[in-house]
């Protein structure tokens, strides 16, 4: 099987629920699991669902387990073991399973399609049987495979008999303002996430078929491409900007994660950072604190960026809303609130009656 297409593309927020819903069937109700297998380019997320499912389905009742398809052999899995009492040979089982417990079990496999073909048959059971070795997953455990697009060009093709026994769906890309609202939560520089707002194509994909200019993003048909903007390297590039290292080392390190053309976007950021308007100082007089000049985004992205990191009180927030409403591009301020309501800030802004009035004044924009 050479080219997969699915339709439509999930969300990883969708792809997770998906899942959850169907993953672990129903034996009371004579409901097969489904394993669903994940595809999509690379950095976007696919190996971070299992951190989602931990999260919210806790570890009181599950055990979640990380097994990375291509570097396991046979006795990473399980081995055949002579029993010299019976004289036969029985399975056992890796500690990785943790099956003398009794909780189920959570058990993703990564780069699912790039398994050595001798390994199939053992992940091929996983997936159909629910079954490690010779040897069940309690009831209601879940199994569920990553892998990257067979069209990205790395690797990944799937043999028609196993794709028939998983379900096959592909994840988007997150937009800019679902990646914008995870960073400020993780506390990723705002200087990356406010270049990230001035350059939001590095968010599109190369399947969408109008993207061959795009300078940022990964694309198989460029054979010597080896650096590229993803939700994944603009994490990496987060250390890098935190160093405040020398420019030339800043530059060459974050080129060596996102790209040339990516990188000098970032740098100028940067240098920007020692030009805007303090927050302190917007705090200390939000009716006076200079503007920006009309028309220019850059700076006004990123005191954005820098107030989700230190806005902290109901005060700071009014007074940093009072400063945005002083703002004249309706798409700045359109910016400010959808990524406010994403972040953890999400209850002070609900709660707060400068942010509700922006809202209630502005909804057409929303």
């Amino acid at each position: 099987m050479s080219k997969i297409a699915t339709y439509p593309t999930l969300t990883r927020e969708e792809c997770k629920d998906a899942i959850k819903a169907v993953g672990a069937g129903d034996k009371e109700a004579g409901i097969d699991p489904v394993t669903v297998l994940v595809m999509s380019e690379p950095g976007v997320g696919k190996s971070a669902i299992l951190e989602d499912l931990r999260k919210e389905m806790g570890e009181d009742e599950y055990d979640f387990i990380y097994v990375d398809g291509p570097n396991k052999d046979m006795m990473d899995i399980a081995a055949t073991i002579p029993n010299h009492e019976t004289k036969s040979l029985e399975h056992y089982v890796a500690g990785l399973f943790k099956m003398g417990n009794g909780k189920k079990k959570v058990i993703m496999i990564d780069e699912a399609l790039k398994v050595p073909k001798l390994m199939q048959p053992i992940y091929t059971r996983l997936y159909q049987e629910r079954t490690v070795g010779d040897e069940e997953l309690p009831d209601g455990s879940i199994v569920f495979a990553t892998t990257n697009n067979s069209s990205d060009g790395v690797g990944d093709n799937l043999q028609a008999h196993t794709a028939n026994r998983v379900s096959i769906v592909r994840m988007s890309k997150p937009s800019f303002k679902e990646w914008a609202a995870w960073a400020t939560d993780k506390g990723i520089s705002p200087l990356i996430t406010a270049c990230c707002a001035m350059y939001p194509q590095v968010f599109r994909s190369y399947t969408e078929g109008d993207t061959q200019d795009n300078p940022y993003i990964f694309n198989p048909k460029r054979a010597d491409q080896m650096s590229f903007v993803s939700p994944r390297s603009l994490h990496k590039c987060d250390g890098v900007i935190k160093k405040k290292l020398a420019y030339n080392m800043s530059l060459g390190l974050l080129a060596g994660l996102v790209g040339e053309s990516f990188a000098r976007n970032l740098m100028s950021f940067v240098d920007l950072e020692s030009k805007v308007t303090k927050f302190d100082d917007i705090i200390a007089d939000p009716d006076n604190a200079k503007m920006p000049a009309a028309g220019d985004s850059a700076p006004l992205l990123l005191m954005i960026f820098q107030a989700i990191e230190h806005i902290d009180s109901q005060d700071k927030l009014n007074k940093f809303q009072t400063f945005m409403n002083r703002v004249e591009s309706h798409e700045i301020q359109s910016i400010w609130f959808v990524v406010l309501l994403r972040s953890k800030k999400a209850k002070m802004a609900r709660l707060n009656p400068l942010v509700a009035k922006w809202a209630a004044d502005n909804s057409h924009l929303l």
